[in-house]
């Protein structure tokens, strides 16, 4: 039973807790003793405050996750596009509305770099099976067994161009770009079980040894890369395919600003006779892309995280009706005692704020460990809004108070005579 404080304050006649021409001391009950009357009937059924508190923290804890993990992942992917840059082009020979053969015309990358805005480009060629295009440990593994992993023809600029980094190693340059040297990228040494350049360290490529120089980085602007072996173009005109290799795919960096200008010429630039057959894409756009699925993903569960929290604020709504029904004698004494009805409201609103806060608090820390724990896994910046932490507690105490005004008021309006008969 709460401890109810007095004042000698005389009250008026008409005062609810006053008899007629009487002094009695206006009842009173401090911000405190609300606190520990409110948090009686929690302590003496805690069961039923344990349930009630889980519905209040799924949902706080869905809304708090999906926040989380929405705001890591745009991290992530905002970094890739600032690693990557958004004034990178890739160009591939398509199928248009002529026959295209899958290859660039050998005058391509002479022909884009003359565009004015154009700061780099590169070539990337791929060497099939067939021609020999298999990387494998050693001479004395069988061809068909090469891990999935694939063989590309470049240039030296790739590096540059790509804004790409060596893990170990050096990349090629114009000397070494002539000979049997190839440089892993991340999967691709991981899978022959090379973790560092050392000193005649080879693998086996078409037919000929080829001294590992470089291990890449895992490369965002091209992905497939990180499954391949690199090796020169004038190596694999020479050692692989014994005949020359027109360009298969181009990346071009250009000035900033000047993207959508160089895009427009490219496709007439690289391929004037059949400008069709030409695509010219930009990598970062599908990573633009990914963060607008994922911005409409995150609505979606938000929504859905907000019906939990109402079903949450249902039932706290319908426990506070039993816990009025059960305690109509705690009630009624009370009010004997001289509780006004504005104490037996408060008491019973803090209860139900009380029991929102606590699901609230529970919530915000299951989601945060939630989203810690997925974001390291995938290798995310663990990236928690704190609108989220501060919005989740706050969303459960407004619940718990909307939630808690009907019961309040039932309890309010309950006579002490009646609430002690009915007792």
């Amino acid at each position: 039973m709460a401890v109810v404080q007095h004042s000698t304050k005389p009250v008026d006649a008409g005062d609810e807790t006053a008899g007629r021409g009487s002094s009695i001391p206006r009842s009173r009950l401090r911000l405190g003793d609300i606190m520990r009357v409110g948090a009686l009937g929690l302590r003496t059924r805690r069961l039923r405050t344990g349930l009630s508190t889980l519905g209040i923290a799924i949902g706080i804890a869905a809304m708090v996750g999906v926040l989380g993990l929405s705001a890591s992942s745009q991290a992530d992917l905002d970094a890739k596009i600032r690693a990557l840059g958004t004034n990178l082009l890739e160009v591939q020979a398509g199928s248009g509305f002529g026959r295209g053969t899958g290859e660039l015309p050998d005058t391509a990358v002479a022909m884009t770099s003359r565009i004015g805005p154009v700061t780099a480009v590169s070539s990337l060629t791929t060497v099939s099976a067939d021609s020999g295009g298999t990387v494998r440990r050693t001479d004395t593994i069988s061809e068909g067994i090469n891990g999935g992993l694939s063989v590309f023809a470049t240039d030296p600029g790739l590096l540059d161009t790509l804004h790409a980094t060596l893990a170990d190693g050096v990349f090629f340059d114009n000397a070494t770009a002539s000979y049997p040297a190839t440089v892993l990228g991340t999967t691709a040494a991981r899978t022959l079980g090379i973790t560092d350049v050392a000193d005649g360290l080879r693998v086996y490529i078409g037919g000929q040894w080829f001294a590992v120089i470089g291990i890449l980085d895992p490369v965002e602007a091209a992905p497939g890369l990180d499954r391949a072996a690199l090796i020169g173009l004038t190596a694999a005109e020479t050692f692989v395919i014994g005949d020359d290799l027109a360009p298969e795919t181009l990346y071009v960096r250009t000035v900033d600003g000047a993207v959508d200008d160089v895009r427009g010429v490219l496709a007439q630039t690289v391929n004037p006779a059949t400008p069709e057959e030409v695509e010219v894409s930009r990598p970062s756009d599908a990573l633009a892309a990914q963060e607008a699925a994922s911005s409409a993903f995150t609505s979606l569960f938000l929504g859905l995280g907000a019906v939990a929290l109402l079903v949450g604020g249902i039932g706290i709504a319908n426990v506070m009706v039993i816990a009025v029904i059960e305690r109509r004698s705690e009630i009624g004494l009370r009010r004997a005692l001289g509780a006004t009805r504005a104490h037996i409201r408060r008491q019973f609103l803090t209860e139900a704020v009380l029991l929102a806060g606590a699901g609230g608090l529970v919530g915000v820390g299951l989601g945060a460990a939630v989203t810690a724990a997925y974001a390291r896994s995938q290798g995310w910046t663990i990236v928690i809004p704190p609108v989220a932490l501060v919005g989740g507690l706050a969303a459960a105490i407004v619940i718990g108070g909307v939630a808690g005004l009907y019961p309040a008021a039932r309890a309010s309006r309950l006579a002490p005579t009646e609430a002690l008969r009915s007792n």
